[in-house]
């Protein structure tokens, strides 16, 4: 039931905005896309409301300001708009759908209006039109640029790894190959060990056999 009798009432004030929107008096405000805009509210009340009229004349009543805080009429336009001391209504990043006229009205009867802001974007001029595309053209280089570093990061990244299992194989077939030579060694040093036994086994042997033939030649 309250929510219908607030209804009705933002219902009234807009009927009243309506009719009397003409005769009020309206500052110009001018604003480039993207800033930040704070209007101000005349109104010495407690409670007021902020309304946008656009070129379509459709009126979006955006809050409710009270004297320490706000009711939103839309969860939206919290991304939108704030309020700060004194009802001032401040406007984050312009867009085009922010255009239009802006009124601070309190909840008398009837409602008093304040002095109305209609907000306007800067005709670029030449200068900033060439400002904007050299703006325009260095973003696209930078976004090509970092394409281009990215691709060459990852490929560099690639190679990096690639070098790393290179480097790890080698180190392991190296190791295998210096196990190896030190078993061929070993066996070969092995070898020739038995083998020069084996000879001086051979040698000693045919030694004894000609001392003992000389022994029995000395006997006869």
């Amino acid at each position: 039931m309250q929510k219908q009798e607030i209804n009705m009432k933002i219902f009234q004030l807009l009927i009243y905005l309506f009719i009397s929107c003409q005769t009020a008096e309206t500052l110009d405000q001018l604003t480039d896309l993207g800033q930040n805009v704070t209007i101000n509210c005349d109104l010495d009340s407690n409670e007021v409301y902020w309304i946008l009229l656009k070129q379509s004349d459709s009126h979006t009543v955006i809050l409710r300001s009270f004297s320490k805080s706000a009711h939103y009429f839309n969860k939206t336009f919290k991304k939108k708009y704030s309020v700060q001391s004194k009802h001032r209504l401040v406007i984050y990043n312009i867009t085009v759908d922010e255009l239009g006229v802006y009124y601070c009205m309190n909840k008398d009867t009837p409602p008093k209006l304040s002095t109305s802001t209609r907000l306007h974007i800067i005709k670029p001029t030449e200068l900033t039109k060439f400002s904007l595309y050299l703006n325009e053209t260095l973003v696209k280089c930078i976004q090509h640029n970092e394409t281009q570093w990215h691709f060459i990061i990852i490929i560099s990244a690639l190679l990096n790894a690639l070098i790393i299992v290179i480097t790890v194989v080698s180190c392991y077939s190296k190791e295998r190959l210096k196990l190896q030579d030190t078993d061929l060694q070993q066996t070969k040093h092995v070898y020739l060990k038995q083998h020069e036994e084996m000879s001086r086994v051979q040698y000693t042997a045919v030694r004894f056999s000609t001392c003992e033939e000389s022994e029995d030649t000395r006997v006869i």
